[in-house]
């Protein structure tokens, strides 16, 4: 199954991000058999607005725990984590079939 997780960050917590980024990407290089995708999000301004995961895994729960052993989750900077299951439908100019 493939998973879009959606974060929001947490408004006064910017500091969080830089003072745990190396370990963030390091558990996103471990778990890069799970997490195919991620990066962060922007508004129109240019402000950060949280972040993006593709995720490929059997269950939604499975999503949470790696959410939660992600090093940023403890800390405060996430204020929201949405798992929402994700259907392609269309790649590479190409409609998709499942």
């Amino acid at each position: 199954m493939t998973y879009i997780v959606l974060f929001e960050d947490a408004k006064g917590k910017e500091h969080l991000r830089q003072a745990h980024m190396a370990d963030h990407l390091a558990f996103l290089e471990t778990n890069a058999d799970k997490i195919t995708a991620a990066g962060p999000l922007f508004a129109p301004d240019g402000s950060g607005r949280g972040g993006l995961w593709l995720v490929a895994l059997r269950e939604a729960e499975d999503v949470d725990a790696l959410i939660k052993s992600d090093p940023f989750y403890p800390t405060g900077l996430r204020k929201t984590c949405t798992i929402l299951e994700w259907r392609q439908v269309f790649r590479d100019g190409v409609r998709v079939t499942f």
